[in-house]
């Protein structure tokens, strides 16, 4: 895999995805090649780029130019304004990133930022979300979504739902799947031979022995209990407030939480502008940055590219630990 390079779909050109994409660009030349899916005109003017043909033509092209595999839109891209012509088209990048990949064409899939209400206002998109699609597209049923950056490696068990259906979503076979695959994807895509898992619980103080709640009692502890029993390093149910001090980060290799802010805040907090958003449980690999399409800034030349260039980096470092 290390002679291949790194596919990006666009991500909605209205938003801030041509801009980082070129700015990652001009940090990464030939050191880490990848090559762009959409549409060169919504490039920032001046971004020298080069359409390719083929994926392997990017480890040539990188040196002097961003290596575009042109898919062209029906719209031009006001910054800040989706146009319902493009969705389609934002789509499809997706699509051909994924082919390119499970062809064997490229080492992985970096997705620049999506708009989901443009998608589905223009093109009806029926997922719902980026990760949702793609696994779609790989035909697997349950994915994991993971945050990471050098300080931290966290994945939350429910995602982008109210606070109030945690709860009822949250049930063994859900948090079962969610510690194997986060397992395996740490020693396939990692290199942790033997990884360490430390799983939050879902109340405070990790219901302080059934006074604060009883999910600890009769969910998490004894699907815990029988993972260690199989002979799996997992410590748990903790207290989430406990868990992200420098300290007890040192005793772990990821943190599992049971839902979205409770893994995300620290992440944040931790890494900003460095965090990266991988997906567990494809048979390809697939990284993104950890935002948005920050439609207030599209257009101004200011936003950071610091997460996408951390999502390349570590998308092919996964690459070669996956093919070693």
């Amino acid at each position: 895999m290390s002679d291949l390079p790194i596919a990006m779909s666009c991500g909605e050109p209205a938003g801030i995805g041509p801009e980082i994409a070129a700015k990652a660009w001009h940090v990464l030349g030939a050191r880490l090649p990848f090559f762009w899916i959409g549409d060169p005109a919504h490039l920032p003017e001046g971004t020298p780029h080069a359409v390719i043909h083929d994926p392997r033509e990017a480890m040539h092209v990188s040196a002097s130019a961003l290596p575009v595999l042109a898919l062209p839109f029906p719209a031009p891209a006001t910054p800040g304004q989706p146009t319902p012509e493009n969705a389609a088209g934002v789509i499809e990048a997706i699509a051909r990133g994924v082919a390119l990949v499970q062809q064997g064409r490229a080492a992985a899939l970096c997705t620049a930022p999506i708009h989901k209400k443009a998608l589905q206002d223009g093109a009806g998109f029926a997922h719902p979300g980026h990760t949702e699609y793609l696994a779609h597209l790989a035909g697997v049923d349950r994915v994991v979504m993971m945050l990471a950056c050098p300080a931290l490696r966290v994945v939350p068990v429910t995602i982008h739902i109210a606070l109030s259906a945690v709860p009822a979503a949250l049930t063994a076979a859900l948090l079962e799947d969610t510690l194997r695959i986060t397992h395996a994807a740490l020693i396939r895509d990692f290199g942790i031979d033997d990884p360490r898992l430390a799983v939050a619980g879902l109340n405070p103080h990790a219901g302080e022995g059934g006074a604060m709640g009883h999910e600890e009692i009769t969910l998490i502890a004894p699907l815990l209990a029988r993972m260690r029993a199989e002979g799996m390093r997992i410590t748990g149910p903790l207290s989430a407030d406990t868990m992200f001090y420098a300290a007890a980060r040192a005793g772990y290799d990821v943190a599992v939480a049971m839902y979205h802010d409770q893994a995300l805040i620290p992440i944040k907090t931790l890494d900003f502008a460095g965090g990266v958003n991988v997906t567990l449980g494809l048979p390809f690999i697939r990284t993104s940055p950890d935002h948005g399409t920050a439609f207030d800034i599209a257009g101004t030349g200011v936003a950071d590219p610091g997460s996408l260039i951390a999502a390349l980096e570590m998308a092919r470092d996964m690459a070669r630990t996956r093919a070693a």
